[in-house]
């Protein structure tokens, strides 16, 4: 599923249940911020560790994303798994001679726990990521959100409308008079 119709989905959940479009909205826009959604348990890295200290952690933690934060926790970039091959092993680096700060993606792309989850969607995809670091108002870490996570819950959330479908009798149709 592609993201314009992931957003259309979230904004137009209006033939789920009864209630009108643009009270539906005001419900996902109040209930589903970023910070209800995103993963608050976020494997870390520092800017002056190696790279092979960095992987180690991913494998350890069986994680493929780390955010590398400042002594404050302030996010100051990002490392994947695909960096560590595209930046180090690829490019004939030694990873114990190669700091997380050389080749992590910096100045990653953030968003507060507060956004709304539509307008973090949009976010994505107009930067093209498919992750996006969640940030409190003082710019402090709070969690990360991946596409894959809202998907999931998606997929929960109409798992559980189907359930309840299948409890409904099904009705019966009267003829028009």
């Amino acid at each position: 599923m592609n993201t314009d119709r992931l957003v259309t989905m979230l904004r137009d959940d209006a033939h789920i249940g009864h209630r009108s479009p643009s009270r539906n909205r005001e419900r996902a826009g109040a209930h589903m911020s970023v910070g209800k959604v995103c993963i608050r348990e976020v494997v870390f890295a520092n800017p002056d560790e190696t790279a092979q200290d960095a992987a180690e952690r991913m494998r350890t933690e069986r994680v493929g994303t780390l955010v590398v934060i400042d002594g404050e926790q302030h996010p100051v970039g990002m490392l994947t798994d695909r960096d560590l091959a595209t930046r180090v092993v690829a490019a004939g680096r030694a990873p114990e001679r190669t700091f997380v700060d050389e080749i992590m993606t910096s100045n990653p792309e953030t968003v507060r726990e507060a956004t709304p989850i539509e307008r973090a969607l949009d976010h994505m995809k107009s930067r093209r990521v498919r992750r996006v670091i969640v940030v409190d108002d003082q710019d402090k870490l709070v969690g990360l959100l991946a596409l894959d996570d809202v998907l999931d819950l998606l997929a929960e959330e109409f798992s559980t409308i189907g359930e309840l479908l299948s409890r409904q009798e099904p009705r019966t149709h009267r003829p028009r008079p």
